[in-house]
């Protein structure tokens, strides 16, 4: 494994949809706590904080292509897309609403970024396989560096979270475990 080198002013956390009307699936819990944890070391260090979660104003800005596995439309409570209050945001982190997979298209997300002279990522969120993979991969095609938390993600199985840990994220960037990412951290003062 490569070393990390994380220089804070440089490296962002960019969590991926952990909001009330995900989170609120089984087995989401422990991708909340580890998440806190990276927010609470990315306070310390004085790195940047984006919180993005997936909502719609009115129905009709959601993707509806045709596809074999079609979308079961649903009834979203009014705190549907309010992020969890465990991950205690602030008025300074950056929040970005999204409307499709992905966080950087159609978003503030990458201008935010550059504007800062942030060149890595830290990624992790809900779900593996569709959000955080997107976002991934948007952001590797854009040339940031990244490191994906994996155990700070979950989707809906456990196969589909595996895969994109096995075959996508290693070949786009540096694959830790939370307690991986703050061990060489506390290494690298």
């Amino acid at each position: 494994m490569n070393p990390l080198n994380i220089d804070f002013q440089k490296t962002a956390l960019v969590i991926i949809d952990l909001q009330k009307g995900i989170v609120s699936r089984p087995g989401c819990q422990e991708v909340v706590e580890k998440a806190g944890r990276l927010v609470k070391l990315f306070r310390q260090k004085g790195g940047f904080i984006s919180f993005v979660k997936v909502d719609f104003l009115d129905g009709k800005d959601a993707l509806k292509p045709a596809t074999d596995l079609p979308v079961q439309a649903m009834q979203r409570p009014a705190d549907w897309a309010e992020l969890d209050p465990q991950l205690e945001v602030t008025a300074n982190d950056h929040i970005v609403t999204k409307r499709q997979w992905g966080a950087f298209f159609g978003t503030d997300l990458d201008l935010q970024l550059r504007r800062r002279g942030i060149d890595t990522i830290v990624l992790c969120g809900i779900a593996t396989n569709i959000g955080v993979e997107s976002t991934a991969r948007e952001a590797f095609q854009l040339g940031y560096h990244q490191i994906l938390i994996t155990d700070a993600m979950t989707a809906m199985s456990m196969e589909e979270h595996e895969a994109s840990c096995k075959y996508i994220f290693p070949r786009i960037g540096k694959v830790r475990s939370t307690e991986q990412f703050v061990s060489e951290i506390s290494e690298s003062k």
